[in-house]
């Protein structure tokens, strides 16, 4: 396996449910839990940005996201991202030279029975391995390129602009 740094924000893959009434806080990163129940393994860094509500990311977290991307010597990120703001994020971080940038989350927690969390960590994973230098989101099996997708909520799915 290539090496991968992963970059974590936090978002709805890491939530938390706490009661009926869908109190959550953003938790800790599942990102271990996910890899190591998967068999994954030569991840080489996991740095922690912050654990926010895609919704609650600021300009400042997305220039400390993209010094980290820059500073990391591995060529390849991987960062975990809510969906509602990632297609923001993705072109804050368009034109890192020489690295790929592959950014995924989740629908559903990943400490839900009931999840998409597993699956778009192992997808991506596999993508940020395979594809040339530049940003991505890879998402419930696609992979779009920053600048080209967008949300739809509607429809709990990514979808080319």
């Amino acid at each position: 396996m290539l090496p991968i740094a992963i970059l974590t924000t936090g978002g709805t893959i890491d939530k938390v449910y706490h009661d009926a009434l869908s109190e959550f806080s953003v938790g800790a990163p599942t990102v271990p839990r996910c890899f190591r129940e998967a068999g994954i393994d030569g991840v080489i860094a996991i740095e922690e940005i912050c654990r926010k509500d895609s919704l609650e990311l600021t300009d400042e977290d997305r220039v400390r996201l993209r010094a980290a991307a820059e500073a990391r010597p591995e060529t390849r990120i991987l960062i975990t991202h809510g969906t509602d703001t990632m297609t923001k994020s993705d072109e804050a971080l368009r034109g890192i030279p020489g690295k790929t940038v592959v950014f995924v989350g989740a629908m559903q927690p990943a400490h839900l029975r009931e999840t998409d969390a597993p699956f778009n960590l192992g997808f991506a994973t596999a993508a940020v391995q395979l594809l040339p230098p530049g940003v991505y989101i890879a998402m419930n099996g696609q992979v779009f390129s920053a600048g080209s997708v967008k949300k739809n909520r509607a429809a709990g799915r990514f979808e080319r602009i």
